[in-house]
């Protein structure tokens, strides 16, 4: 068993993510050279940017978290915001689980975009330990996140964290696949 690696965590609101905003590209072009050499339109880097540029740029409680080993090199990341009550973010749900369910106060949900970890450093329980650090100190009732239907590692790992399928999502973006809809209820901080 291969020892987990020695990191620290740091996180970023939405301005100073932005001031990041290379250092955020650079962990998306090591973590997903796949995806962006497929020429999915949507994993384009611009896409991609044009996306994180939108999300830090309204500032809602925008959090970052970046993983980094002992010698300061940045292997990971992890970020979200809690949904506003005019989010968009629902929009393009296939069907409601319930009635209510994309009801948002602001302070109900909160949207885990992303969690990307470099190429070398995959297989080391980074993702968790990224996803388990952005969401300690998340005062919403329940988390949501989108995974492409046919990522099955992504998908596998999100469910042994606890996270249940609710539906299916086809967001607004452009050159959006449809996803699956999961959610985790989230512990009240103490």
């Amino acid at each position: 068993m291969t020892p987990r690696p020695e990191l620290t965590f740091r996180r970023f609101d939405a301005a100073q993510a932005r001031a990041i905003g290379d250092l955020v590209e650079s962990l998306y072009l090591d973590a997903y050279a796949t995806a962006i050499a497929s020429g999915d339109e949507f994993d384009s880097v611009e896409q991609f940017m044009r996306r994180f540029e939108a999300y830090t740029s309204s500032g809602r409680g925008f959090d970052l978290v970046v993983a980094y080993t002992p010698g300061g090199e940045a292997v990971g990341q992890s970020w979200g915001w809690p949904l506003a009550p005019d989010t968009a973010w629902w929009g393009g749900l296939e069907a409601e689980p319930e009635p209510g369910f994309t009801a948002e106060t602001g302070a109900r949900t909160f949207a885990l975009s992303e969690i990307m970890v470099r190429r070398a450093w995959t297989g080391q329980g980074i993702a968790h330990r990224l996803h388990d650090q952005l969401l300690a100190a998340r005062p919403e009732a329940r988390a949501t996140l989108l995974v492409e239907a046919d990522n099955d590692r992504a998908y596998r790992a999100y469910r042994s964290w606890g996270w249940r399928q609710v539906g299916r999502l086809r967001p607004r973006w452009e050159h959006a696949p449809t996803f699956h809809v999961l959610i985790l209820p989230l512990p009240i901080p103490s």
